[in-house]
């Protein structure tokens, strides 16, 4: 059965200072984060990859990464525009901060017509999982309305030079219940872990299990997540935050659990994430790459 990649790759970077943060390669053959994510779903049986970007970059991540890949696999390129709102919203004028990760995934709407997993560009989420989340999207027991998340544990996605944003994740028998935004997530020199909520500091278990924004979903979720969005956007209009409010995939999935219009199973992962958030995350990631090229568990170059 044919399910495809869904890679989100039109992120600003603001934090990151060393460039275009999708764009900066950290493999020895000079491979980028997403080329990796490519590789291992690639592996586990994925038929078709999807590029969310924004215009600006479109024509580079082609020269960088499309050369290599596209005569592999089915390639797609969606650009992600600050105008492309529903009927109704033309009035929604001057933003200029992305609308967030939903509206990332709407950008490909027209070329999604298959199950589809979703992952950052800028990070690493390990091998496993994409063979357990290819099996679940495929699998002829999966029910309309069925979808999954890989789930990391907290601890293994702490970043040693800067604050992260995790999705905290509360479950029932592997059910996704729940996912709570939680900002400034840090471990402190005692070996804390905590973060803020609503303003106020929160202390979190470092076995959580936390949202990477690797959610594999039906093609049937995007009808809900269209409709979440214009709710979103009335609502954002209403309260006089049009200008910098955010629709993020662990919002509208949390509001999909709650309604019961979708179930959400949990594919745990030990797996260890890298990400590019800060320009100083390079060289840990470009260290931990090399290792993982000498110890064979990725060839140099990919493609």
């Amino acid at each position: 059965m044919s399910a495809s990649l869904l890679v989100l790759a039109a992120g600003l970077g603001t934090r990151f200072k060393g460039g275009i943060k999708q764009l900066r390669p950290v493999g020895p053959g000079g491979e980028l984060l997403m080329e990796y994510s490519v590789y291992d779903a690639l592996g586990a049986g994925f038929d078709k990859v999807i590029f969310i970007v924004r215009e600006d970059i479109e024509q580079q991540l082609r020269e960088q990464v499309g050369k290599r890949i596209e005569g592999r696999v089915r390639t797609e390129y969606c650009i992600q525009k600050m105008e492309d709102l529903p009927a109704g919203f033309g009035d929604i004028k001057q933003r200029e901060k992305p609308w967030g990760t939903v509206h990332a995934v709407l950008a490909a709407r027209d070329v999604i017509d298959e199950p589809f997993l979703i992952v950052n560009a800028d990070d690493y989420y390990g091998r496993d999982v994409y063979s357990e989340i290819y099996g679940f999207l495929t699998s002829a027991e999966r029910r309309s309305g069925e979808h999954c998340m890989g789930g990391f544990v907290l601890k293994n996605t702490i970043s040693d030079v800067g604050t992260v944003t995790r999705g905290v994740c509360s479950d029932t028998d592997g059910m996704l219940t729940s996912v709570t935004e939680t900002y400034k997530v840090s471990r402190d020199k005692n070996g804390v872990i905590s973060g803020r909520r609503d303003e106020l500091p929160v202390i979190l278990d470092e076995n959580s299990t936390v949202s990477m924004n690797m959610w594999g979903f039906g093609q049937e979720i995007v009808p809900y997540f269209e409709k979440g969005f214009a709710l979103f956007l009335e609502k954002a209009r209403t309260s006089g935050t049009a200008m910098t409010a955010e629709y993020a995939l662990p919002m509208a999935v949390d509001e999909l659990i709650k309604t019961g219009s979708a179930s959400v199973r949990l594919l745990p992962t030990n797996d260890k994430w890298y990400g590019m958030t800060q320009s100083e995350d390079c060289p840990e990631i470009e260290g931990a790459f090399s290792e993982m090229v000498s110890k064979g568990i990725y060839p140099s170059p990919l493609f």
